[in-house]
């Protein structure tokens, strides 16, 4: 099984999709996967939070098989 990324504003756009499933050891490598699926992506997602099953981790973090990582870009207003 592969991890669920969910996309969120700019970030969905950047993706042309709101959620996919890519499969990836850690978070470094997820990153550069999304980067090289959806060049858009690369100016946008070294800005935004990224949670994996709700948390903040490390690049170097181990991505279960079954893992949600949420890709939340930043946002405006008060």
């Amino acid at each position: 099984m592969m991890a669920r990324i969910r996309f969120f504003a700019a970030a969905e756009e950047a993706a042309g999709a709101a959620e996919r499933a890519v499969e990836a050891s850690d978070l470094g490598a997820l990153r550069a996967t999304l980067v090289a699926d959806h060049p858009a992506l690369a100016a946008i997602l070294p800005k935004c939070t990224v949670l994996v099953d709700g948390s903040r981790v490390d690049d170097t973090e181990p991505l279960a098989s079954a893992a949600v990582v949420d890709v939340l870009p930043p946002f405006a207003g008060g």
